[in-house]
């Protein structure tokens, strides 16, 4: 296994407490990558729903009575009066007004990004779950090594 400074660590040489450490250590890197990947999941479902809702201006959906979210669960009536052009969230608290087709570019650059960033994290939670497997196997042969010593040693012959 590869420690910090890059050299290579005989898992096999190290004390229970050790591994156990290094297990837990291991267990909080394996939950915080999977929380990572989680958010980046969860904002491109975001894109890609935004990305969809733009198919619906269409010049047929003109003056057509629309609901408008305020929030994720309260929503307002409003009519579609522009099919031409949408206001984009760009994010903290910025918005950009965009044609159709410029909006559907921006999102489909997010999710293309957010993707490339899965692929990034994901080789590295599973590279850090395999040393967590590592770990475990090794600290379950150390305790049953050492059962079976002190089972020779209480069955050792007394003098």
């Amino acid at each position: 296994m590869a420690a910090k400074s890059g050299q290579t660590v005989d898992l096999t040489t190290l004390p229970i407490q050790q591994l156990n450490q290094l297990s837990q250590q291991l267990d909080q890197e394996v939950e915080f990558f999977t929380n990572s990947m989680n958010q980046l999941k969860l904002a491109q479902g975001k894109f890609v729903e935004s990305q969809e809702c733009l198919n619906k201006a269409t010049p047929d959906n003109l003056n057509k009575d629309i609901l408008v979210p305020l929030t994720s669960s309260m929503y307002v009536p409003g009519e579609l009066s522009d099919v031409e052009n949408v206001l984009v969230d760009i994010g903290t608290g910025y918005y950009v007004e965009m044609t159709i087709d410029q909006g559907k570019d921006y999102f489909k650059r997010k999710v293309e990004f957010l993707t490339k960033q899965i692929e990034k994290i994901q080789p590295i939670m599973q590279e850090k779950y395999r040393m967590k497997q590592a770990v475990l196997e090794v600290i379950q042969l150390k305790v049953q090594a050492q059962i079976a010593a002190q089972q020779q040693a209480g069955n050792a012959p007394k003098a």
